[in-house]
């Protein structure tokens, strides 16, 4: 058996969509599928305005812009997540103020925040990890008490909801990622800048188009477009559109495969998990599971790289995930010394499981039979 962590899916539809964009003459971005698929955003989760990005990290390094951030501004931010949550900010010259998770899941431990709150704050980045959202009403309440933005990182967080809101709608503003690794792609990178504050809207438009007017020009509100902020190029082509367009296509077909093989391991492993031998998921009953990923947490380091190293022998690709930004060699040195126990714990202690759409059912319950065959002996 060789099993890969990831593997991309497919619909069948996207070679057809990016024919049809190439035969359009269009590919330079904002043409004909673009628009289609902001369209079916902001129609199906109520975002108040989408733009396509070329990945999720500049959608975030959209909204730091959006933020106007000056020097010595703060930015709450967790540990534990992928480098762009944090870049982003540190690109527009703030101070990046670290935050713990939550005992029970990865996300950012909302309770804490208060605590980190200075004259200096300006915005807070919760990262809802593995799909599964933060405590929105705690953050946004912390928010609306010292008038702070809130930005979303929802790059794992497609299709998943909060107390009945999709993820990403809730912030002022929020960010998706469409790499292969998501539950949908863009042909392998893509990301999605959600604005949710009307003012917002006119200048995200600027910045996406490298700091001028032009998407006013050619819906005929202006009679010539200029060079009227800063701004980079953060639209896709037309051809990674039309990729993503045969995905939104299919999104309900991809949640529910991957929401039957995410049940199907909790219930193959939950015996395991009640022995101690690791934790599974939590979902807090705010929460939806969009099945981005399977993870367990490991007691210990030693026993989770025994674990990893035993699946890789057995051809099956389980992988750990982030390391703690706070203690990376970039940042430790500027991090204020303050211990993030839960963050190091998932850190040297998680691992994820493959979870992709073309993953059948039989090699679920092969993986897991090797798992108990780990814990038999």
């Amino acid at each position: 058996m060789s099993l890969p962590f990831n593997k991309p899916h497919l619909t069948g539809k996207e070679a057809h969509y990016m024919y049809q964009a190439v035969l359009a003459g269009k590919l330079s971005g904002n043409g004909e599928f673009t628009k289609r698929c902001q369209a079916w955003f902001e129609a199906r989760y109520g975002f108040r305005k989408t733009l396509l990005t070329t990945s999720g990290t500049d959608a975030l390094e959209m909204c730091a812009m959006l933020c106007e951030l000056k020097p010595g501004d703060e930015v709450i931010v967790p540990s534990y997540t992928f480098v762009s949550t944090a870049l982003a900010f540190l690109r527009e010259g703030a101070n990046v103020v670290f935050a713990d998770s939550m005992k029970r899941n990865p996300n950012l431990d909302a309770e804490l925040l208060e605590s980190l709150i200075t004259p200096r704050t300006r915005v807070i980045v919760p990262v809802h990890y593995a799909g599964v959202a933060c405590d929105m009403d705690a953050i946004m309440a912390v928010a609306e008490k010292h008038h702070l933005l809130v930005v979303e990182d929802a790059a794992q967080a497609i299709d998943s909801y909060y107390k009945g809101k999709p993820l990403g709608s809730i912030g002022h503003l929020a960010a998706f990622s469409f790499h292969e690794t998501k539950n949908i792609t863009a042909g392998g990178e893509g990301g999605l800048l959600v604005v949710n504050d009307e003012r917002f809207v006119r200048r995200a438009e600027i910045i996406w188009e490298k700091g001028t007017n032009r998407a006013e020009f050619f819906r005929g509100e202006v009679n010539k477009y200029g060079w009227v902020d800063m701004g980079s190029s953060f639209l896709p082509s037309e051809v990674n559109a039309a990729f993503l367009w045969a995905q939104l296509e299919n999104i309900d077909e991809i949640q529910a495969k991957r929401r039957q093989l995410w049940e199907h391991y909790y219930e193959r492993l939950l015996p395991l998990a009640q022995r101690g031998c690791f934790s599974m998921p939590d979902l807090p009953d705010y929460a939806t599971n969009n099945a981005h990923m399977f993870y367990l947490v490991f007691p210990d380091y030693e026993h989770r790289t025994a674990f990893i190293k035993y699946l890789k022998e057995n051809g099956v690709g389980a992988v750990f995930h982030y390391l703690s930004l706070h203690s990376s060699e970039y940042y430790k040195s500027r991090h204020d010394g303050r211990e993030l126990p839960e963050c190091d714990r998932y850190a040297d202690c998680l691992v994820r499981l493959p979870l992709f759409y073309d993953l059948s059912l039989e090699e679920v319950d092969k993986i897991t039979d090797l798992i108990h065959q780990y814990y038999a002996t």
